[in-house]
């Protein structure tokens, strides 16, 4: 079950209500431990607690049934034991678990915990696990994979496979401002009174400084908080970039490079751009040094973006100059298409310019194919990268690595008001394959906006590289 509704709805008595009955012999099943996880203590406990209060108020009735003490709730007659689990994957060991719970999922970055904590499940019949969230302010991680699937599954475009969503939100930023649309999110609030004034409090410091106060239509009308000043884009425009990229319409097309990295010894983004009509096609690939310092610092699933070819892995000192030109090449070649520029930081190009030589490519006026990027290049660029995010004309199809990257990038203004891009966290949350990108998009003026598949634009020579 996934639960999905605005903070104060009364979720958490819910489950203290649900996970009580489970333990107990109308269940049918013996031992059969509930397991309640959390990114915080405190947060786990929540629920847990809620059961253990009700057993010290009814002390004299419920010791006949149940044992307990500061850290399990244990049924006498079934041996069924309810725990509450710290957010530490390390700690944990699957166990034998009947259910599994999981408070807040809005706070999970990744799927290390949830894998770790799942793994019991399926040795005792009847297995269980309950989700429940608020919305939050971690984009692109688990709790945005689950509201696409049930929203899927609610539309009836896949098989619920057992899952019951109950999905409770604003249907638009716009009805946040309508107070008759709050009981949307907040399905208890016509029974709670006390409720609906803690909102129209919360509500009147949103209305006059909306960005400071970002958790009111998070966390209380489960929207994802509006764009902020210096965002790169909304998430829903970035959420649509997922669109499909068919690799046929691409065949023959020409195309233009993007490369950006800070250190050898950290990570390099690179990719192809193509325009056909009025979309933008991005394919990309991403090398991460494994003795990057920062590799400990980044909660991101890179492990599983690498199985999805998202990525690779480069077990060296350093990311070599050649592997980012040999994929570009190989790509263009699988595409029977002609790169017509490359774009790079000015700062890079001193790395990169023997390697993008042995692929033909140079800054000088021999070949002058490379566009050695400026601050002002991308500034100049930043209107129409913007504009195309507005209207979904950017298509990276389903690539959760450039929605990470793009998410951690913000725009940033200069003394003299001059806009560039840069970095909400410079360690933890990368933006290499989103610098990449614009550096495609900085040089794309050489792509016919509605360039037509034709012989003319496969005239160069490309040899694939091994």
């Amino acid at each position: 079950m996934f639960i999905y509704v605005g903070r104060g709805a009364g979720k958490n008595g819910y489950l203290a209500f649900e996970d009580f009955c489970l333990l107990t012999p109308t269940n049918g099943v013996k031992k059969y431990h509930i397991d309640i996880f959390a990114m915080s203590e405190d947060q786990a406990k929540s629920s847990w607690q809620d059961v253990y209060d009700i057993l010290n108020e009814k002390e004299s009735v419920m010791k006949k049934h149940f044992y307990w003490n500061k850290e399990v709730i244990k049924n006498l007659k079934t041996g069924s034991e309810f725990r509450y689990r710290t957010s530490n994957p390390k700690s944990k060991d699957g166990g034998r678990p009947g259910k599994v719970d999981f408070d807040e999922y809005h706070a999970y970055e990744n799927y290390k915990l949830i894998d770790v904590a799942t793994t019991g499940l399926g040795k005792k019949q009847y297995p269980r696990r309950t989700i429940m969230s608020t919305d939050g302010l971690v984009r692109g991680g688990p709790l945005d994979d689950l509201i696409e699937k049930c929203g899927k599954i609610l539309d009836g475009d896949i098989p619920d496979n057992g899952t019951l969503p109950f999905l409770c939100r604003l249907d638009s930023d716009d009805e946040v401002d309508d107070k008759t649309k709050w009981a949307k999110p907040n399905p208890s609030l016509p029974y709670l009174p006390h409720l609906r004034t803690e909102l129209e409090t919360e509500y009147f410091d949103y209305s006059l400084n909306p960005a400071a106060n970002t958790s009111f239509i998070a966390k209380r009308m489960n929207r994802p908080p509006k764009e902020l000043e210096n965002a790169v884009t909304s998430w829903d425009n970035i959420l649509a970039t997922n669109q499909p990229i068919d690799e046929d319409l691409l065949n023959g097309m020409p195309c233009v490079g993007g490369i950006d990295y800070m250190k050898s010894t950290d990570f390099l983004g690179a990719g192809l751009l193509y325009r056909v009509g009025s979309k933008d096609y991005w394919i990309t690939h991403t090398w991460v040094c494994k003795n990057s310092p920062d590799l400990k610092r980044i909660k991101a699933p890179l492990e599983q973006w690498a199985a999805q070819g998202l990525l690779t892995f480069v077990d060296a000192v350093e990311i070599s100059p050649e592997l980012p030109t040999v994929w570009l090449t190989n790509e263009a070649a699988k595409h029977n298409s002609r790169m017509l520029k490359i774009g790079i930081d000015n700062y890079r190009y001193s790395l990169m310019s023997k390697a993008l030589r042995n692929i033909y490519f140079s800054a000088d006026k021999d070949y002058n194919n490379v566009v050695k990027l400026r601050p002002s290049d991308e500034m100049l660029n930043i209107p129409l990268i913007t504009s195309g995010f507005a209207n979904h004309n950017f298509v990276w199809g389903d690539n959760p690595l450039m929605r990470w990257a793009c998410q951690n990038s913000k725009t940033v203004t200069s003394p003299a008001g001059n806009i560039t891009y840069g970095k909400i966290e410079p360690k933890s949350r990368k933006t290499d394959p989103f610098k990449a990108f614009v550096a495609a998009e900085c040089v794309s003026e050489c792509l016919n906006p509605y360039a037509e598949r034709s012989e003319s634009t496969v005239d160069m020579d490309i040899v694939i590289f091994d």
